[in-house]
């Protein structure tokens, strides 16, 4: 009896070890999901949503994108947060999901620690800009103007790129800014349009179109190379704001534990799908920039993300957002 126990106990264990390299290898094998932060329509969800069908094929399985608003982002990265790490539950994040919250919200989950990077998307810097009556044609002649005058600037909201953007500059020039929170971009750019407010730092795929047709005044994008859409505006460094770099840039994580090979496999799908030429097209008509082969991996976001946490930090702790 004994024996004959011992005989299906040893089969049962040869038989669990032999099947693990078998789930391994046929990952994937049901849907995707993707958890998109914001609501739908937002730019993240779009990037999401441009990029779903190319992924799907490239893995050989659907992809379901599921948007989990809430809490400037930080409710549906807590959700992947808490998922099982089995590469079927992923996020679409940013910088202002993955660096600025640590700063900002009190989240249940460490943003550095409990998510495995998989890949560094796109990125879409900001635009310095202005109601087109400012009385100044340059970013130095803005800084100077802005030291001897009260200006507001528009934001999207607390923590969001526009207002991280205006407390950098502060930082950096010494200027007193008054900053306007709006329940989103497009209501800040709107009263900027109107000439309502001042200034806005704003990404460049929502107000390159209104700096084209002469809405706005634009003074620079905030990165250390020209915009290939837009290569008559300067950079910070042209302009005279050497390394006021600012970009929101765009990545996906799974949660903590992801198997190596799972992760690899993924960022291996991203990839060619950022090489597809439909996908890229229509990523590089939002204004996104995408990301050079190089820079998608793993590693690459996990190093970006790390150094903008440094960057970053003590700027929006100074400010004890909340």
């Amino acid at each position: 009896m004994h024996a004959a126990y011992a005989i299906v106990a040893t089969a049962l264990s040869v038989l669990a070890f032999s099947s693990k390299p078998a789930v391994s290898q046929a990952y994937p094998s049901r849907p995707i999901t993707i958890i998109v932060p914001f609501a739908a329509g937002g730019p993240l969800d779009t990037l999401a949503r441009m990029m779903s069908d190319r992924l799907g094929v490239e893995l050989g399985q659907g992809v379901v994108i599921e948007n989990h608003a809430g809490g400037g982002g930080s409710t549906g990265i807590g959700h992947v947060a808490h998922a099982a790490a089995d590469g079927y539950t992923l996020c679409f994040g940013n910088w202002s999901t993955h660096v600025i919250n640590a700063s900002v919200h009190d989240l249940s989950y460490d943003l550095a620690k409990d998510f495995a990077p998989v890949a560094l998307l796109t990125s879409n810097p900001q635009l310095i800009v202005a109601r087109k009556s400012l009385p100044v044609r340059t970013l130095t002649e803005l800084i100077a103007w802005l030291k001897e005058n009260s200006a507001n600037f528009g934001s999207a909201g607390v923590g969001s790129a526009s207002h991280a953007s205006a407390l950098f500059l502060a930082q950096r020039t010494g200027a007193k800014l008054a900053v306007v929170h709006y329940q989103g971009g497009g209501p800040a750019l709107r009263d900027v349009l109107g000439g309502h407010l001042d200034l806005m730092f704003d990404q460049v795929s929502t107000s390159l179109p209104y700096v084209q047709d002469g809405q706005l005044k634009v003074f620079a994008v905030t990165t250390d190379h020209r915009l290939s859409i837009a290569p008559e505006i300067p950079t910070v460094d042209e302009a005279g704001l050497p390394g006021f770099y600012i970009s929101v840039w765009n990545g996906v994580w799974a949660p903590k534990g992801t198997p190596p090979d799972i992760v690899a496999k993924l960022a291996a799908a991203f990839s060619r799908t950022l090489d597809d030429e439909g996908v890229a097209k229509k990523l590089k008509a939002a204004g996104q920039q995408i990301t050079d082969k190089a820079g998608r991996s793993p590693e690459a976001l996990a190093a970006l993300q790390l150094a903008e946490l440094a960057k970053w930090s003590p700027i929006i702790r100074s400010a004890k957002l909340k």
